[in-house]
């Protein structure tokens, strides 16, 4: 039997807010079509990437150790918490004041900036309908905890096709919780991406280009005292001739500035350098 899908809500509708924030209530995802950032420029940066993922010149951007922007190989990529065997894929990190290669700069900073946007605009909908108590507990408004911040972090994945002699019991992305407030996710150019029920069953994220996923993040969870859940997903390997093609996707990370304080434990910048610190050990291991 195939996994139930989460249910894709029109950003056009009049109840589109409601019903977006109800689905993040319930699952920690929400799926909107007809919003504002076009497919064709989804769709280039794709093509654009995939070619950068295929060629040699990536290996002059590996990744900056202290400032986690550039390229990041195969070899290294991140291990979710918990996990011992690294993800199948490699990655670039572009942030506004980071590297990246001239012919691909002009468009996935535009692309950045209207994403982040469009992320405000989100984030203001999940403030207006939290209950009165949890917007409350808010140390300020959703979209105001954006300004000003460096850390928001777009990051293209490009999962390679499958050779067959991967490390037994890896997969793509291996189950884990975003640390962000929100994430912003045009839909891949492949399936795979599934969310975590209540009951522990998985949930396909419905893949339709075009598409946008939005997920909850932990501190978005810390903020709210839990009313929001940061849900565990993940991305599975393909079976059948699925196997042989490329996937790429970038999710953009919204993070608060370091000082935005999300509770009585945390600011943001405390939670971000906690959780770093438990991947690196991971990934040491």
């Amino acid at each position: 039997m195939s996994a139930q899908r989460l249910e894709t809500v029109d950003f056009t509708d009049s109840d589109a807010p409601v019903r977006f924030v109800e689905s993040l209530r319930d699952t920690g995802f929400g799926v909107l079509c007809n919003h504002p950032i076009p497919q064709p420029a989804v769709d280039s940066i794709y093509k654009n990437w995939l070619s950068f993922f295929a060629g040699e010149d990536k290996l002059n951007y590996k990744f900056d150790p202290q400032k986690f922007d550039g390229f990041f190989p195969a070899q290294e990529a991140e291990a979710a918490k918990g996990r011992l065997v690294r993800d199948i894929k490699e990655y670039y990190h572009y942030y506004p004041w980071g590297r990246c290669p001239d012919p691909l700069k002009a468009e996935i900073a535009e692309y950045y900036q209207l994403a982040g946007e469009f992320g405000s605009t989100l984030l203001s909908w999940i403030e207006e309908h939290s209950p009165e108590k949890i917007k409350t507990g808010y140390s300020e408004p959703l979209p105001q905890m954006m300004h000003g911040s460096e850390q928001s972090l777009l990051r293209v994945l490009h999962y390679p096709p499958l050779s067959g002699d991967e490390t037994p019991d890896a997969i793509r992305a291996s189950a884990h919780e975003d640390i962000n407030l929100i994430t912003i996710l045009p839909a891949a150019n492949e399936p795979g991406l599934q969310v975590k029920a209540r009951d522990g069953s998985w949930l396909e994220v419905p893949c339709d280009f075009g598409n946008l996923v939005v997920n909850i993040g932990d501190m978005l969870q810390e903020a709210s005292g839990g009313y929001f859940p940061s849900t565990t997903h993940r991305v599975v390997n393909p079976e059948g001739v699925a196997h042989n093609r490329s996937r790429v996707s970038i999710p953009l990370f919204l993070h608060p500035r370091p000082e935005v304080v999300l509770s009585q434990r945390h600011t943001a910048g405390s939670y971000l350098k906690e959780r770093l610190a438990e991947l690196r050990q991971v990934a040491d291991k």
